[in-house]
């Protein structure tokens, strides 16, 4: 049997599979002591008690936290590389690799406010690497959000809604890639966000100026998701519940940077009390480049830079996050304070929910793809599983 922290010799290519034997696992939705996973082939083929497994077989035993890979919904770039200054196959390897040995096996490629040729470009890119790398989808960030509310998105960049993004959302729709994009539901005519849904699309409400009353009239019509709640969207007051009030009233998923910075960690935990649909919560990276690669990097032709964990533009306002979700994890349990099964929920299948990811993302059960973590005492990643092989 081997220890905690040895390495995995065979494994998954051991004819006839080999068997996981964690202290404790997180299937992604409870709890489970004392079990055996059987992996054979990259898939879970068998969840068992420990006492049942045949002594024919490779064992690996640990005494760290099992639990299923981690699914971002938001990831700008990673290793180095940023999506929307190379869309390509390559760079979504790049990025893929980097988060995944920070624990994240599943994301969505976000490509963010650019021309309408460039997104077609980043398309191409998704539909030839799904499947593959991690690639899970795609989320479209713009361009038609408000320029009142941009962020760091380009204000030279965001236009009306146009045909040629309905053409890029119903290509990817066409090719089964499961798609988030987000929008500003008060900039785009009538009609839209209707036909996007109709599609399959995920809309979500985004760098919105939108009043208590349109953010209401845009779930009316379709929106079912927010991103990255509180930031770049109208705050609640007492006479306007704004977008923020009207995410957390909601039924719709909500997704949230929890780094300490965008979010404070006493506003993360009023607002996870304050959510109609606790369960439909989930923590994103919005990670940028410097994520698994170096502290700097350049986008829209401006440097962006790590200072003091926070990235910063040349003015010092926020441009993205410099966070992977383990420690987004982490955070949620030492700092806000959350429960570790709820945490460890919101970073694997509550995402792969709110996308229709399917079987076995986001949660361990027999037949799904064996992409799982160990994970240290402290929440660090200690190993990860998957595709076929012990990493």
């Amino acid at each position: 049997m081997s220890e905690p922290g040895r390495q995995i010799t065979g494994g998954a290519r051991d004819e006839g599979g080999w068997w996981l034997l964690p202290d404790r696992l997180f299937d992604g939705t409870r709890w489970r002591n004392g079990p055996a996973l059987h992996i054979e082939a990259g898939r879970i083929t068998a969840i068992i008690p420990q006492g049942a497994i045949p002594s024919t077989q490779t064992v690996v035993r640990t005494a760290l936290l099992a639990c299923p890979g981690f699914v971002d919904l938001q990831v700008n770039g990673g290793g180095g590389v940023m999506f929307n200054n190379d869309p390509s196959p390559e760079a979504l390897a790049i990025i893929g690799e980097a988060h995944r040995r920070l624990g994240t096996t599943a994301w969505l490629p976000t490509f963010i406010t650019d021309t309408a040729d460039r997104l077609d470009i980043a398309v191409d890119a998704v539909i030839a690497t799904m499947g593959r790398h991690g690639v899970a989808g795609m989320h479209i960030e713009g361009p038609h959000i408000n320029v009142a509310r941009k962020g760091t998105h380009s204000a030279e960049l965001i236009r009306p809604f146009d045909a040629r993004t309905m053409a890029s959302a119903r290509r990817l729709r066409e090719a089964g890639v499961p798609t988030m994009l987000t929008l500003a539901p008060e900039c785009v005519p009538d009609g839209v966000i209707a036909e996007l849904r109709s599609m399959g699309i995920v809309v979500s409400a985004g760098h919105t100026a939108a009043t208590g009353c349109e953010t209401e009239a845009a779930l009316d019509a379709g929106v079912n998701c927010f991103t990255h709640l509180h930031n770049a969207m109208t705050p609640m007051t007492s006479r306007d519940p704004g977008v923020v009030g009207g995410a957390l009233d909601s039924n719709a998923w909500c997704g949230m940077i929890v780094d300490g910075f965008h979010v404070s960690d006493a506003t993360a935990r009023i607002s996870l009390r304050a959510r109609k649909r606790p369960d439909r919560t989930f923590i994103v990276s919005d990670a940028m480049a410097t994520v698994g690669g170096p502290d700097s990097f350049v986008l829209y032709g401006e440097t962006i830079r790590v200072d003091g964990g926070r990235l910063v533009n040349r003015s010092g306002s926020l441009a993205g996050a410099h966070v992977d979700m383990a420690r987004s994890v982490a955070r949620l349990v030492q700092a806000i304070g959350l429960p570790l099964e709820r945490a460890l929920a919101m970073a694997t299948s509550i995402p792969a929910d709110a996308m229709g990811l399917g079987h076995g993302i986001g949660r361990l059960e027999v037949g799904g793809k064996a992409d799982l973590l160990l994970l240290e005492h402290d929440l660090s990643v200690a190993r990860v599983f998957g595709d076929g092989q012990a990493l």
